[in-house]
This record gives C-alpha cells, structure tokens and sequence, in this order.
C-alpha cells in the first residue's frame, strides 16, 4: 500500500499545547475510524508553523478526503519512493 508524505500549513502550530494536539488528533482518528482500515495514520512531526504527517492508503484522493472530512488543510500530498536512512549507506 502506498505511503504520503502531508505537509499541513498550519500558523502556530508549534505553539499549539497538548491539549489541542490531543483533540486534532481525536478528529482524525474519529473521520479515520468512519472511513475504514484502508488509510492509516502513522505519525506527524509538528513545527513552527506546518505539521507533517506520514499515512497509507490506497490513493492520493482517500488521503485529501480524509483531510476534507477532517477540516483539516492538505498543502501539498506527496507519495513516498523510496525510504532511506544510516543503514542505506552500508
């Protein structure tokens, strides 16, 4: 199954607290539950004002609904190749 790579323009959202990361990701778990196991969260990665997430699912287009249905924004959706890290280099 394919892996993207969402970059989420989001102002602040460094300065978000704990509680509010908490209930973004309550939202997307619930609109992730409604449409079916064939997309999955992974993780993000918050910065000062963009949060990355990593997800599977069979499309681009499921990802930018989940985004849709979340209200959340999907700057730029990007499927990911390859994957390299220190071991790449043995």
């Amino acid at each position: 199954m394919p892996k993207y790579v969402i970059e989420r323009e989001i102002p602040g959202a460094g300065k978000l607290t704990g509680e509010q990361l908490k209930g973004i990701s309550q939202t997307s778990c619930g609109v992730l539950s409604k449409m079916g196991s064939q997309i999955q969260w992974l993780q993000s990665y918050v910065t000062g004002d963009k949060i990355y997430c990593v997800y599977i699912a069979p499309n681009e287009d499921m990802v930018r609904e989940h985004a849709k249905q979340g209200g959340f924004p999907a700057n730029s959706v990007s499927e990911v190749v390859a994957i390299i890290d220190p071991t790449t280099a043995e």
